[in-house]
């Protein structure tokens, strides 16, 4: 079966769905530097042969070394004083960027669904209110999946704690506005369907409905996004100091379905789904573990050469 791939601009994309979304957020960087690559960015060898389990939900997976959550982020090794900001200075928008996305991607509770309170603390008031109204009124325009990794537990829920991280954090001069953040970070999760997911789905063959034993399913998701945050001075603009705003933003969601809108990041389940209907993957194959390659911009819903 195949997996999808979603790939969003300043929102997310999909794989096995991949799908691209047009940018929705107003500001753009004027840099488009990124974290140096490094050996964490070549594409990692295939994981060992099984299949996940909830015993061992990351069998299989090229992410079952990586490192578990925060620890997988790697920050820069010196803070030097950059653009209109001292040493400390630097040291703590970093350390605020860091903390937006331990909450956006890896707090427990918005992970479970939550309201994204924890995010939306951190934010500019701005960006806190784009995303306020995408939690209140998602459609496929203004989707908080795409500032938030959460799934509704109706169809999907973390079957472990652990996150799987790789990822990295740079940053630059903004001249006499400030200073650039730069993220580009692979967060792998392992899940089991929810009520709703596990539902018999029509026979594709006619005869009524098919039910398929969902009790050990486990399935991943693997969400890459690349973010530039952006830190003005705040003795020449209206800004709450110590907090980013978020200056452009690109996600990719792999083993998505290829619909958006629904606020959530919604697992395919493939061996639950099939002949359940809606769009299927028909983009390019990508590997979701291949952190060398730029995101998708094509505009399609593609799939996966691995999950």
């Amino acid at each position: 079966m195949r997996n999808a791939l979603l790939v969003l601009l300043a929102a997310a994309a999909v794989l096995g769905g991949v799908l691209v979304v047009r940018p929705v957020l107003t500001r753009t960087p004027e840099s488009a530097a990124s974290p140096a690559a490094g050996p964490e960015s070549a594409a990692p060898p295939g994981g060992a042969p099984g299949r996940p389990t909830p015993e061992q939900p990351w069998a299989g997976s090229p992410a079952e070394p990586w490192p578990v959550g925060a620890a997988g982020i790697t920050m820069p090794d010196s803070t030097p004083a950059t653009g209109v900001f001292d040493e400390q200075q630097v040291a703590a928008n970093l350390a605020a960027v860091k903390a937006h996305l331990v909450a956006a991607d890896l707090d427990p509770q918005v992970m479970a669904g939550g309201n994204g309170q924890q995010v939306l603390d951190l934010m500019q008031p701005q960006d806190a209110d784009l995303l306020s109204q995408a939690l209140a009124h998602p459609d496929t325009g203004h989707d908080p999946a795409n500032w938030l990794s959460r799934f509704d537990p109706a169809w999907a829920v973390p079957v472990t704690g652990e996150v799987k991280v790789q990822g990295k954090v740079g940053f630059e001069s903004d001249g006499d506005r400030g200073m650039l953040v730069h993220a580009d970070v692979t967060f792998v999760y392992a899940l089991r369907p929810g009520p709703e997911a596990a539902k018999p789905v029509p026979d594709p063959n006619g005869g009524g409905y098919v039910r398929v034993d969902a009790s050990r399913l486990v399935d991943r998701e693997i969400v890459r996004r690349v973010q530039d945050f952006r830190f003005y001075d705040p003795k020449r603009y209206r800004v709450t100091p110590g907090r980013p705003a978020v200056a452009s933003s690109r996600s990719e969601f792999g083993n998505n379905r290829c619909e958006l809108g629904s606020g959530y990041l919604q697992p395919q389940f493939l061996s639950l789904r099939a002949g359940a209907g809606g769009p299927a993957p028909s983009g390019p194959a990508t590997d979701p573990y291949d952190r060398t390659k730029p995101l998708q911009d094509s505009g399609e819903c593609g799939t996966l050469t691995r999950s």
